[in-house]
């Protein structure tokens, strides 16, 4: 059975899309990490609720953890309306890349990677991001947007997976394929 290690609803719902039998097990691990390179973050993050899940469930378990980034800088999820707005602002009118690693444990064996998306948002006014804020929507995700919502709203431009900036790309449904799992 696929167990995916995750509480995010927008993960659970793509993976729906694309399998048709699994179960969600939210994953209890420590999702604080110093690690600076964006990449490194979120593989570790991945394989850090993938092995915990694993531990408790056993099966095949995917675990996946998604950062937005700016010059480097990594943008999780703002803890205050204030953050929110900083973030917001710091993307305006720019390109920034969204990581989402991945592991994916099937029979013992760890298979991990990482996915990125260029996306460019175009300038956004004062009055639009406080709008925005107000919406409640940037709280509970990376880079205080989501691109499946209102903040769909400041995006000008993608480059690369577009599941990948909701937080869950194709690439891990492709590889849950490649090990036998019924893909819709």
């Amino acid at each position: 059975m696929l167990v995916l290690a995750s509480a995010s609803p927008r993960r659970r719902e793509i993976l729906a899309r694309f399998i048709r039998e699994f179960r969600v097990v939210p994953s209890r691990a420590d999702e604080n990490c110093d690690l600076n390179d964006p990449k490194a973050f979120v593989l570790e993050i991945a394989r850090r609720k993938a092995k915990e899940v694993f531990s408790r469930t056993g099966g095949t378990v995917v675990g996946a953890d998604t950062v937005v980034s700016a010059d480097r800088k990594i943008l999780g999820k703002p803890k205050d309306e204030k953050e929110a707005y900083e973030m917001l602002k710091r993307l305006s009118g720019r390109a920034h890349l969204v990581t989402t690693g991945y592991c994916i444990i099937h029979e013992g064996k760890e298979l991990c990677g990482a996915v990125t998306t260029q996306v460019k948002f175009r300038e956004l006014s004062d009055g639009e991001i406080l709008a925005y804020i107000k919406t409640g929507e940037p709280m509970d995700k990376a880079g205080a947007y989501g691109i499946q919502g209102k903040g769909a709203l400041f995006v000008e431009w993608i480059r690369g997976d577009f599941y990948n900036v909701i937080g869950f790309p194709i690439e891990i449904v492709i590889k849950l394929k490649e090990l036998g799992f019924e893909v819709l």
